[in-house]
């Protein structure tokens, strides 16, 4: 499982100093962005090299607790099934061992250049498919 370390700051809030709902989002793709890019395929690179992109289709997100400013918290990206254009990932907000958020996150492949869907190139996804027993 990959995690990546978050910051909470007051533009992350609310007027109360509570993690506004949406931003919860943004930790979660900050958190996917830099997992690809710790496999050695960021997101740009991808695009230029390959004419892919990789695109939220469906979210399901369970908030449990809130986070305050700042707090120091984790996003976590498990990847739980890659298919032949599209993957399955377990996502959760940590602050220290108590789970603030957890969610399944789908993703499609698409063309950069079209929008249309398409199948992740072979070596990605031999690496991606490999990943999933692990995870």
């Amino acid at each position: 499982m990959f995690s990546h370390p978050i910051r909470v700051y007051w533009e992350d809030t609310d007027a109360g100093g509570v993690v506004y709902h949406a931003q919860y989002l943004a930790f979660l793709e900050r958190a996917r962005s830099e997992w690809m890019r710790a496999l050695g395929d960021g997101q740009d690179a991808m695009r230029r090299a390959h004419d892919l992109v990789f695109v939220v289709r469906a979210m399901q997100v369970d908030f449990r607790k809130p986070a305050r400013l700042d707090d120091v918290l984790s996003a976590t990206v498990a990847l739980r099934e890659c298919r032949g254009a599209s993957l399955v990932m377990a996502q959760e907000v940590r602050r220290g061992d108590e789970l603030l958020l957890g969610a399944t996150v789908r993703i499609a492949s698409l063309h950069a250049s079209t929008f249309r869907p398409r199948a992740i190139p072979e070596p990605l996804y031999e690496r991606l498919k490999a990943l999933e027993a692990r995870d």
